[in-house]
C-alpha cells in the first residue's frame, strides 16, 4: 500500500456561534472567536490517499487529477469565503477545524476513483491542526 499526500492552501473567515446558546454563553465558550464579523485563517490542507501503484503509470493516482479535484472541491469552494455565510455545510454547523475537515472529507471521497482517501489534515494555524480518517 502506498500513501501519497498533496498540500493546498486557502484563506477563509468564520466565527463560532451556537444559536442554542445565549449571547453570554456564546461569548464565554467561544471568546473572541464569537465575533459576528468573523476572523480569518490561512489554512493548509493535506490530503493523503492510499492505493496500489498502477504498473503502467507508476502512480497511485494521477497527480494532475488529484490537484484538480482538490482545487475544485476545496479551494474554489472555500477560498476567500466566509464559511458561516457562504458555504452550505456551515449554514447550521459551527465551522471548527474538526467540522471543516469532515466537510472536506465528504466533498473529496466521492470524487476519487482509483485511490482511496486515507487522511485529511487541516492546519488552522502553525500549531493547531486536526486529522480526520473518515470515522464520523
Amino acid at each position: 500500500m502506498i500513501y501519497l499526500t498533496r498540500r493546498v492552501e486557502f484563506s477563509a473567515s468564520h466565527y463560532y456561534h451556537n444559536p442554542e446558546f445565549s449571547a453570554e454563553e456564546n461569548r464565554r465558550i467561544f471568546g473572541k472567536c464569537n465575533n459576528p464579523h468573523g476572523h480569518g485563517h490561512n489554512y493548509i490542507l493535506e490530503v493523503t490517499v492510499k492505493g496500489e501503484i498502477d504498473s503502467r503509470s507508476g502512480f497511485v493516482i494521477d497527480l494532475k487529477q488529484l490537484k484538480e479535484i482538490m482545487n475544485r472541491e476545496v479551494v474554489d469552494a472555500l477560498d476567500h469565503r466566509h464559511l458561516n455565510k457562504e458555504v452550505p455545510e456551515f449554514a447550521r454547523q459551527i465551522p471548527t477545524p474538526e467540522n471543516i475537515a469532515i466537510a472536506i472529507w465528504k466533498r473529496l471521497t466521492p470524487k476519487l476513483k482509483l485511490a482511496q482517501l486515507h487522511r485529511v489534515r487541516l492546519y488552522e494555524t502553525a500549531d493547531l491542526f486536526v486529522d480526520f480518517y473518515g470515522e464520523a
